[in-house]
């Protein structure tokens, strides 16, 4: 598929909650991994992540992608995200996130998803509490410490 047309598809799919459109974008053994709730495999999770999991406590998704970048095996795009978030202490604010978006890709499909996101401006949009923010940078320079990739970065 047509790199930018799959990253509009993308991006339509969750601003649209359409799970199962979102999901036919990966393979049948595809992972996303999302910042916020983990690991969905599998397309029907992958498919319930977005109908279920992201509009559980938010509405209004806006997903956009930029300047994309693929050697045909791994693709990387920044993006623009937001959505306006229904819990209480939001009082119905806009939360925005910037990020870039990792991807495998494999026989035209994405085999796994990753990102790398700015969280913290989200979480100040939505009011969220200093020792609230402090918890959630805490757990994921807990989970960032853990990857493999990080072991000489420890000693």
């Amino acid at each position: 598929m047509h790199i930018p047309t799959m990253l509009r598809a993308f991006c339509d799919a969750v601003e649209q909650r359409n799970g199962k459109a979102f999901s036919e974008l990966f393979t049948e053994d595809g992972v996303y991994h999302d910042v916020f709730y983990g690991a969905f495999a599998g397309r029907a999770n992958i498919a319930e992540m977005i109908d279920d999991w992201f509009y559980r406590t938010a509405t209004d998704f806006r997903w956009d992608m930029h300047a994309p970048v693929s050697d045909g095996h791994t693709l990387y795009a920044r993006y623009t995200f937001s959505y306006r978030s229904t819990l209480p202490e939001a009082n119905g604010a806009r939360a925005m996130f910037e990020g870039v978006a990792i991807m495998t890709l494999r026989d035209g499909k994405i085999a796994t998803y990753h990102e790398v996101a700015n969280t913290v401006p989200g979480f100040v949009d939505m009011n969220f509490a200093p020792e609230r923010i402090v918890r959630i940078a805490a757990k994921q320079g807990a989970a960032l410490k853990a990857r493999p990739e990080m072991g000489r970065h420890l000693t």
